[in-house]
């Protein structure tokens, strides 16, 4: 029940990180997963067959990559809405740590190997 809780509020935190800069939605969906597949294997399939996430999820667990458009697609919203809130914080202290921030999620995405095309696709399995 702790694991399938834990998927429940990563989805959750996903969701939200849809709407708020700064807060990650793919990594959360991945946590999801992850807990889902240790404890109910209804909702873990619910995850892979959903028709956003399921090529990701699946890309992750059996290669442990993601492809291209997902990388470009990290890259350019964690520039618009990380610029966005750095430029609209007051505090120097707070730019700093925000800029650290998105550094790292440059820095951690493009070290996720890209996708080969024929991995990419979902139907593959």
């Amino acid at each position: 029940m702790l694991y399938t809780g834990l998927g429940f509020l990563f989805i959750v935190l996903a969701v939200m990180g849809v709407f708020l800069p700064l807060l990650p939605t793919t990594p959360f969906v991945i946590l999801s997963a992850f807990f889902f597949s240790k404890s109910s294997e209804r909702w873990h399939r619910w995850l892979l067959a959903n028709r956003v996430f399921g090529p990701i999820l699946y890309n992750w667990e059996h290669s442990r990559c993601i492809p291209k458009f997902a990388k470009m697609l990290s890259f350019s919203m964690i520039a618009i809405f990380g610029t966005f809130s750095v430029m609209n914080m007051t505090s120097v202290w707070l730019q700093v740590l925000s800029i650290s921030i998105i550094a790292y999620g440059y820095y951690f995405i493009a070290n996720i190997q890209t996708c080969c095309k024929e991995r990419s696709a979902f139907h593959n399995r």
